[in-house]
């Protein structure tokens, strides 16, 4: 394990002790992790959500910027882990190293918010598909459903504290169990596909707007969807080899990837776009209906479902790293960096699975939709894979950790990844941005707290615009939706 200096929970004693070794993840457990961090809930409601907004055309297109623009991104974690294998946990460590520890920070929070935030997510979708048996879970929000959610979250919380080998192999386990129903999908669905379904109205009808306009509307669902790519990356201080933190980035990639092109595209070629447009999530249901019956909505509510449990398991683990690793750096709460005798970061599992509670309490006033909750977890993602990208952009102009021929490669992909998450920021907007910051802005506190503890000076004179600026969108976002100008 990483972090010597951190203390043991209950007996303060090093954290590295015992068999860390063993305690090691391999290359398989970690494509894995990256595989089942991003096949969650949102695969199954892809063909509707993609559909919405764009015709087959825009699709295609929206998924040839989306593979190209993720390639990128993934390949520049994989170089990032070899340039750079003293910096642990990515999404922190590449925001600190570029721009100090204040945007570090944010990196991080905005990381653990996303993943918590999305874990609720899942817990609704997961109760909501329950509901389709059983009426009483709605659609995930009702106080039966809370219930139950409750019960999960904290069997999961208690199977977790026993050890993160433990729970990391229980997720591979699950991973393969819902790549099963995935694949008998695709498989389905490309024998009922027809070249004149998928065809028609190939750029989309002119009530969708014009092209550009439908491409952008495809791009928060592929970020959505694609989510947790950089997950072997923030558990690169478990791995048992440090270059095999890249290769599971990129094996994990390219499996998600046929997998997620798959069920979108195929599914234009069974419903049109419209007909699509109008599913009701989770949409993969209906089209494996309406291509060969009842059984097939049923095997697809029961892929959810194991889908949302391997998905809620993967962030739960990736969320507690993204404080652990920031607190061990002096930029979060000192407790937050301590673990018990199994090496599970314990407070930080607490606090996250405490705010998954609460925000599910908070679903049963607020009526949270499952869409509302991941368009959240998405916008808090954004910046911190830009901070990802334009590290690995400025390394390779320094040619730093790497020989020159490495450098001319790594170039022009480090740029591509750049632009890429400079185009999903535009494509966002500014409604996610505010709401973003929102979330953001709190965040202040627990930094401050953190650099009291350490007796260090706060803020650096940038750092201050940067909050500054950050606090005035957060008003603005409060004032907004207080007068209902911004809503999700």
């Amino acid at each position: 394990m990483a972090y010597t200096k951190t203390l043991d929970t209950e007996n303060s004693v090093p954290a590295e002790t015992g068999n860390a070794r063993q305690r090691k993840l391999p290359l398989s457990l970690l494509v894995a992790l990256v595989v089942g961090s991003i096949l969650g809930s949102g695969i199954f409601g892809l063909p509707q959500n993609m559909a919405a907004g764009a015709g087959a055309g825009a699709v295609l297109i929206g998924w040839l910027i989306t593979g190209v623009g993720m390639l990128a991104l993934a390949l520049v974690y994989q170089s990032l882990a070899l340039r750079k294998p003293d910096l642990n946990n990515g999404v922190y460590a590449y925001a600190r190293a570029t721009a100090g520890e204040y945007v570090g920070f944010n990196a991080a929070w905005g990381y653990w918010v996303s993943a918590w935030i999305g874990n609720v997510g899942y817990l609704v979708a997961a109760f909501g598909a329950l509901g389709y048996f059983f009426p009483v879970f709605g659609d995930g929000n009702t106080i039966a459903a809370v219930a139950g959610a409750s019960v999960v979250l904290w069997v999961v919380h208690a199977m977790v504290l026993r050890g993160i080998q433990g729970a990391v192999m229980l997720n591979a386990v699950v991973t393969l169990a819902k790549v099963v129903p995935l694949l008998l999908f695709i498989v389905l669905v490309a024998l009922a596909f027809q070249v004149q379904t998928f065809t028609f109205d190939f750029w989309g009808s002119t009530a969708l707007g014009p092209l550009l306009d439908q491409v952008r509307s495809t791009m928060l669902v592929t970020v959505w969807v694609f989510i947790g790519i950089e997950g072997a990356s923030v558990y690169s201080a478990r791995a048992r080899r440090r270059e095999d933190v890249g290769r599971a980035t990129v094996i994990g990639f390219a499996i998600t990837l046929a997998l997620l092109m798959s069920v979108s595209l195929l599914s234009l070629g069974v419903l049109q776009q419209p007909q699509l447009a109008q599913l009701k999530n989770p949409s993969m249901a209906g089209v494996l209906e309406s291509a060969v019956g009842t059984w097939g909505a049923v095997l697809i509510y029961i892929g959810l479902i194991v889908s949302v449990g391997g998905g809620f398991l993967a962030w739960m683990l990736l969320a507690a790293e993204s404080l652990f690793t920031p607190a061990g750096g002096g930029v979060m709460p000192e407790w937050l960096g301590r673990q018990n005798r199994q090496g599970v970061p314990a407070h930080a599992l607490w606090l996250t699975n405490g705010m998954v509670q609460l925000f599910l309490i908070v679903t049963l006033f607020s009526k949270a939709s499952y869409l509302a909750l991941i368009s959240l977890s998405t916008a808090m993602i954004l910046l911190p894979y830009l901070f990802s990208a334009i590290y690995g952009l400025l390394l390779s102009l320094r040619g730093e950790g790497a020989p020159g021929t490495r450098r001319t490669a790594d170039l022009p992909v480090a740029g591509l990844a750049t632009v890429y998450c400079l185009w999903l920021l535009y494509a966002a907007g500014p409604k996610y941005l505010l709401l973003g910051s929102l979330l953001y802005a709190p965040g202040a506190a627990v930094y401050l707290w953190a650099r009291k503890q350490r007796a260090e000076r706060a803020f650096k004179t940038y750092e201050v615009a940067i909050l500054i600026a950050m606090l005035l969108m957060a008003a603005v976002a409060a004032y907004l939706l207080s007068t209902g100008g911004l809503s999700l």
